[in-house]
């Protein structure tokens, strides 16, 4: 049967399970047994992970050529205006290439854990969350976007990837779920 782990990766931990230099890993948490990643996920960044068993519900999940969904709610310095969020909508010109399309509307401050450590706070710059839908996964994506348009990421958090859900799950903690085949 294959297995599926949700798992709300803390803030520096890294999305594997091996470290030659001694930093947290994915091996400090989850208890199963040959599981792998499907996807990763920055080092200073926190939220779902998804972990399966299954090389064929890996290679779905993870894949560019199936361009799954992923979301994350990002805190970013200032508040952006329509322009700045209608170049995300629109697609961002990076370095390696113009970004696809992302959904991305402004929202409140969501509930989450503390940080640690919290993020930096500077009086004199307020911040604002967004939430970004995006259907790639190029290296540090997210955080390049927001910078592109002139907000740069204090903090991301992925809140979901396809038909899966953070829900309440904390970080460190983790939800198996079997799947049919």
């Amino acid at each position: 049967m294959a297995r599926l782990i949700l798992f709300c990766k803390p803030y520096g931990v890294l999305s594997q399970f091996r470290d030659s230099n001694g930093r947290c890993t994915l091996a400090d948490y989850i208890t199963i047994d040959e599981v792998y990643p499907a996807g990763r996920l920055d080092r200073d960044s926190e939220g779902l992970m998804l972990l399966t068993n299954d090389g064929r519900v890996q290679h779905q999940l993870a894949n560019p050529r199936f361009k799954q969904w992923k979301t994350y709610w990002v805190q970013v310095e200032r508040l952006p205006d329509d322009s700045a969020l209608q170049l995300l909508r629109d697609g961002v010109q990076l370095k390696d290439g113009p970004t696809l399309p992302a959904r991305v509307q402004l929202i409140g401050e969501p509930k989450l854990w503390q940080r640690t450590p919290p993020v930096r706070y500077r009086a004199s710059i307020p911040t604002s969350w967004i939430e970004i839908s995006i259907r790639e996964g190029r290296n540090r994506q997210i955080r390049r976007m927001t910078a592109a348009v002139g907000h740069p990421t204090l903090r991301l958090v992925r809140k979901r990837i396809a038909d899966w859900d953070l829900g309440d799950l904390q970080p460190g903690e983790w939800q198996l779920i079997e799947l049919q085949k």
